[in-house]
Parts: structure tokens; C-alpha cells; sequence
């Protein structure tokens, strides 16, 4: 096989290089706030889909309910989440942000939206739409290859 760089080969090195640094950036800035990987899945996601059960939110971050039912016992003892009786429901637990939830979110979100515009602040409008539309189409095929994830 030769050794001379192919354009493919060179873009997913790039690809692995942005993964890594990313990767050590969002752990900086979850571990800042005291949250791991899976414990800011679920802020995140309570956070877009607002209150919903514990069974819809294992199922929303892929988990087993088990492994929901600790990760809540963990943010809502740091005073991040609440559980309370389903209001039509009896058998069903509804979950959502505490105020501190919503504000350990926000400033997450906050710090993503402060790195895209540090990011791409001088980047034409065109070329950052290709950019974008070409990472879509890589990840869609990268989970269609692997098998994870949401499309």
C-alpha cells in the first residue's frame, strides 16, 4: 500500500485529530461543572425534551432503566433533577431539571455556542454550509456502518 496521503484517508485523520480535541474540550468543560459523559446525557436531554418519564428518558438516551435510575439518584442528591408522581400516571415517575439543572445546562450550552463562534466566526456562510452538509452526510454513514446512534 502506498505511504503517499489519499484526500479520504488524510480528511478522517483530520476527522480522528478534531475527535480528539473536541473529546478533551467537552470532558474539560463537563468535569468543570461536575458532571461525567452520562450524567450530562441526561441534563442534555431533559433539557431538550423537557419533563418525561424515567422509561422515556432510558429509552430516549438508549439505557437500560437501571442505569437511568442511578444517574438520577446521583444529579438529583447534587440537586439537578426531580422526580415526581406522574400526574395521569401512577406507575410512572416524571422527571425533570431543578433550577440548578436548568442553569448547569444552560451554561454548557453557553459554552458550546461560545466555541462555535470562536470556531467558525470568520468562516464564509457557503463554505461552513458545505462543511456542515459534508459532516451530516460522514455521520450518517459512519452510523450506518457502526449502528449507533440516532440519525
Amino acid at each position: 500500500m502506498s505511504e503517499e496521503p489519499v484526500p479520504a484517508r488524510a480528511s478522517l485523520d483530520r476527522l480522528f485529530d478534531l475527535a480528539e480535541v473536541l473529546g478533551a474540550i467537552t470532558q474539560r468543560g463537563m468535569a468543570e461543572k461536575g458532571l461525567t459523559p452520562a450524567r450530562a446525557g441526561v441534563l442534555w436531554a431533559l433539557f431538550q425534551d423537557g419533563p418525561v418519564t424515567q422509561r422515556a428518558l432510558a429509552t430516549r438516551l438508549g439505557v437500560t432503566p437501571r442505569n437511568v435510575t442511578g444517574l438520577l439518584d446521583a444529579l438529583q442528591e447534587d440537586g439537578l433533577v426531580v422526580r415526581e408522581p406522574h400526574p395521569t400516571d401512577r406507575r410512572a415517575t416524571l422527571v425533570s431539571l431543578t433550577d440548578e439543572g436548568r442553569s448547569t445546562t444552560s451554561a454548557l450550552r453557553g459554552g458550546r455556542d461560545e466555541l462555535a463562534d470562536l470556531l467558525f466566526a470568520d468562516v464564509p456562510a457557503d463554505r461552513l454550509d458545505t462543511f456542515t452538509a459534508t459532516l451530516a452526510q460522514v455521520t450518517g454513514r459512519l452510523r450506518a456502518v457502526g449502528g449507533d446512534g440516532p440519525e
